[in-house]
């Protein structure tokens, strides 16, 4: 098993926020075919059904459909430990409209953060656990009143 240098896991780390602002030009270098993705979803799908970039690619473009102008800062890391990099970060964006129950008009600005850990094999991703602030993000949008439900919906 090869180790990351710190030079090398923030490059390649580099490479996957890239994928999350819609630079795709990497995406088969850096993500197995095989890849996992290991995500709570809300609405109770297998994340692990699809694999590899075309399980995770569309999901990228459906919050690039959601936002524009979105940067995102990495907060802690990425932290290397044999063959899994981890980071903290922080996603900024602008609201462009269609989710289903946000109230917030297009253009709102929001920040959340999120964990991503990545398991590496061969030079390339081949496992992700995300856990992410959905619901902080959601509640900016006004999409849901706080942690315990649906906002409620105009009359």
């Amino acid at each position: 098993m090869h180790t990351l240098s710190k030079a090398e896991a923030r490059e390649l780390y580099g490479r996957w926020a890239e994928l999350w602002r819609g630079d795709f030009t990497h995406a088969d270098e850096i993500l197995d075919p095989g890849l996992l993705v290991h995500q709570a979803r809300p609405d109770g799908s297998d994340s692990e059904a699809t694999t590899g970039p075309a399980r995770l690619i569309p999901e990228i473009e459906q919050t690039m459909a959601a936002f524009g102008d979105i940067a995102i800062t990495v907060d802690v890391g990425p932290i290397v430990d044999g063959d899994l990099l981890s980071a903290r970060w922080t996603m900024r964006a602008t609201y462009a409209g269609g989710l289903p129950g946000a109230t917030a008009p297009v253009g709102t600005e929001i920040a959340f953060s999120g964990q991503d850990i990545l398991r590496l094999s061969g030079g390339k991703f081949v496992e992700y656990w995300t856990c992410t602030d959905v619901l902080d993000g959601l509640n900016q949008l006004g999409a849901i009143a706080g942690p315990n439900g649906p906002a409620p919906r105009p009359s």
